[in-house]
C-alpha cells in the first residue's frame, strides 16, 4: 500500500514539473560585442514582432533598399546571408550580426539593410512588449 501511493505520488510529480516546464516561456542569451541580455525565440511569445505591413511590405523594403555590391556582381558571386537582431520592447532592431555569411561585401550589406529597417511591432508575451530574438535571410541573386 505504501508502495503504490508513493509511486503514484512520484507519477503526479513527474507529470507535473514536466507540463509545466512545456508551458514555459523559452528564453535564451543573446551576445553581441560582450553584451548579454535576455530575450525570447520567436517560437515562445503569444505574437510575434513583425515588419510594418507585413511580410510583403518587408520584401519590398529588402528589394528596393538591396545595392548588391559592385565587385561581387561582377564576380558572379551571389547566396544568402543569414542575419540575426532582436527586436526590442519599443521594436527598435538591436544585436544585429551575421550567422552565415556569403561574402564581406555581401554581408556588410545584408546588416546595413536591416539596421536601415523601420521600427517593427514588438513582439508579445500577455500582452505586454518582451524582446524577441528573429533570423533573417537576405538574398543576392544576379
Amino acid at each position: 500500500m505504501f508502495y503504490t501511493l508513493l509511486r503514484s505520488f512520484l507519477l503526479i510529480t513527474v507529470t507535473i514539473a514536466f507540463s509545466t516546464q512545456a508551458n514555459a516561456q523559452q528564453r535564451r542569451q543573446v551576445a553581441h560585442t560582450q553584451v548579454c541580455i535576455d530575450v525570447y525565440d520567436m517560437e515562445s511569445v503569444d505574437r510575434q514582432p513583425q515588419f510594418p505591413g507585413g511580410d510583403t511590405a518587408m520584401l519590398r523594403f529588402i528589394n528596393n533598399e538591396r545595392r548588391y555590391p559592385a565587385e561581387a556582381y561582377h564576380d558572379g558571386i551571389q547566396g544568402r546571408v543569414l542575419c540575426s537582431f532582436v527586436v526590442s520592447e519599443d521594436g527598435s532592431l538591436t544585436h544585429i550580426s551575421v550567422i552565415r555569411g556569403v561574402e564581406e561585401s555581401l554581408d556588410r550589406e545584408a546588416v546595413r539593410i536591416i539596421s536601415e529597417m523601420p521600427k517593427w511591432m514588438a513582439g508579445e508575451i500577455d500582452d505586454t512588449p518582451v524582446p524577441v530574438y528573429c533570423i533573417l535571410p537576405i538574398p543576392f541573386r544576379r
